[in-house]
């Protein structure tokens, strides 16, 4: 499931579980999604990878109109994990600012500059069809 959110519905994108990982998982997303559009990071996509992958529950994709804006979203979003309680997030690209990855074990942030985010295209990597056994030509 992919979910393009705009200001206000990203609470809702998702049903709340009874289980205390998923609610955790839940909870990292909302407070990801609240310091992401509190950042004014644009084209905010969520990817539900739960079942699908082993690295987590969800994946964000966000952009950030510069190299400095990509930093300051990245910043934000580690303090906020922080003084949340998440800990600390794996992070790599900081230092760049083309392309920042923030790890929290039930979310992994993507934050691109736009045209970094076009040329790697994530979100149809992972929008792209389960191939089910026997349907490989």
């Amino acid at each position: 499931m992919t979910t393009v959110h705009a200001k206000g519905y990203a609470a809702t994108a998702y049903p709340r579980s009874t289980g205390s990982s998923d609610e955790a998982a839940i909870r990292a997303l909302n407070l990801v999604l609240e310091s992401l559009e509190d950042s004014k990071a644009e084209n905010i996509v969520t990817i539900n990878i739960a079942g699908k992958s082993a690295l987590g529950d969800f994946m964000v994709v966000v952009s950030g109109r510069s190299n400095r804006h990509v930093m300051a979203i990245a910043d934000h979003l580690i303090t906020d994990l922080k003084d949340e309680g998440f800990g600390n997030s794996r992070v790599e690209g900081l230092e760049g600012g083309d392309w920042v990855l923030i790890d929290t074990g039930d979310v992994i942030v993507h934050i691109f500059r736009p045209e970094i985010r076009e040329f790697y295209n994530i979100e149809k990597m992972w929008a792209a069809p389960e191939i089910e056994d026997g349907t490989l030509h």
